[in-house]
């Protein structure tokens, strides 16, 4: 099942409420993933640019954007944004692919040729 890797921040509400009254958001995520059809990897809070990260894994773009989007809709999270991860055989069955396609790929104003 497809990896998805999201990042986001919290508004400024969402922190004063957490302050104010803390809880643990890994089981609201974990339940909004399990409703959407995908399943909470892991979620961890970070340093920097982005306050969260979360590993979800979902059937598809379709179920990963549905939770997403009522995340974002809820108003308590900002700058969402998910890249989708590739296991590592999965990634050499693409690059071995890639090898073959690109014998005969044409770059852009110029003939095919291969690229070895």
């Amino acid at each position: 099942m497809p990896i998805y890797i999201t990042q986001g921040r919290y508004t400024t509400d969402a922190l004063k409420g957490m302050t104010s009254n803390p809880e643990n958001r890994e089981k609201a995520v974990a339940d909004l993933m399990t409703r959407a059809g995908g399943k909470l990897v892991a979620l961890y809070f970070t340093f920097g640019e982005y306050d969260f990260l979360s590993i979800v894994e979902a059937p598809n773009e379709a179920v990963m954007a549905s939770a997403l989007i009522a995340g974002a809709a809820s108003g308590g999270v900002t700058h969402l944004k998910t890249s989708i991860a590739m296991a590592t055989n999965d990634a050499m069955n693409a690059f071995r692919s890639a090898g073959e396609l690109r014998k005969s790929f044409k770059p852009a104003g110029g003939p095919a040729r291969a690229l070895e």
